[in-house]
């Protein structure tokens, strides 16, 4: 099952502000992972709508960019008229690149997720379920118009998970050392070259953890100098070039924990840096 969440920003920060809860960027990403992760559901797409220009907002669409949320920025004045406000002009933008997505690209997904109170996306959520696909509508609890209650669930709910969250077990990278020097190894005897993407996702299999702490063992790695990262030229790609990680055969604790295989992932750095 595959995903794309559309967030009507404005709403979900006011909705929580209200209550005495100001919402980070970080939260809202870490909140849609956790939630498709729990249930079984890949997340392909963020997209997230919003006035920059509010003084509350300023320098989050950077920090939602930079975690590959694709944001919207919906300016609050008419320019072309007057200084008055767009009256749902987030919505508006919302609906239109939905109901594009769905006839363009409808195949592609399997579940929409829409972050909302507002009872103006009714209609929406109705094409949308026309068209055979899953719908779930995440709110604050209190805020939710009663025209979406059929498409949420009370579990569904940003207020409970922001007033119930618990922190992520600490994360110690240096007790996965030998077992992810290891992967890692395999890898780059199976395949021509470890792609960052590729590395990520195989430690995640592998030790049992989250895609985060795949992503803080790969910096705790770089920064002990137990890998090191370049750029590969791949003609197959479109962008001709991706980012790698070779493990740092010259540190003794990489040499250590490969054993019987440093010889062989010797021979495979040696083959593909004189590529």
């Amino acid at each position: 099952m595959k995903a794309i969440a559309f967030v009507d920003y404005e709403n979900i920060w006011t909705s929580l502000l209200e209550r005495g809860y100001e919402l980070k960027p970080e939260q809202l990403v870490r909140f849609l992972h956790l939630y498709t992760e729990r249930s079984n559901v890949e997340l392909l797409a963020i997209y997230l709508y919003a006035n920059f220009d509010r003084e509350e907002f300023w320098r989050t669409q950077t920090t939602f960019e930079k975690t590959n949320v694709f944001t919207r920025h919906v300016f609050g004045k008419n320019n072309y008229a007057s200084t008055e406000l767009r009256r749902n002009a987030a919505d508006l933008e919302l609906m239109l690149e939905a109901q594009e997505i769905l006839l363009t690209r409808a195949s592609t997904f399997d579940v929409f997720l829409l972050l909302t109170g507002d009872g103006d996306f009714l209609s929406l959520l109705r094409k949308v379920r026309a068209w055979g696909k899953d719908v779930k509508v995440i709110g604050v609890s209190g805020s939710i118009n009663h025209s979406l209650h059929p498409y949420s669930e009370e579990e569904d709910n940003l207020l409970q998970w922001i007033l119930h969250e618990k922190k992520e077990v600490e994360y110690h990278p240096e007790g996965d050392l030998e077992q992810a020097i290891r992967i890692l190894g395999t890898l780059q005897i199976r395949l021509p070259y470890v792609a960052s993407t590729k590395a990520r996702a195989t430690l995640t299999e592998f030790l049992g953890c989250s895609t985060l702490q795949a992503k803080e063992f790969i910096r705790f790695a770089l920064k002990e100098d137990i890998l090191t990262e370049k750029e590969h030229a791949d003609p197959n790609l479109k962008i001709g070039k991706t980012k790698i990680y070779l493990l740092n055969l010259k540190n003794l604790q990489v040499q250590k924990a490969l054993g019987s295989l440093y010889e062989e992932v010797s021979q495979r750095q040696i083959k593909l840096i004189s590529e």
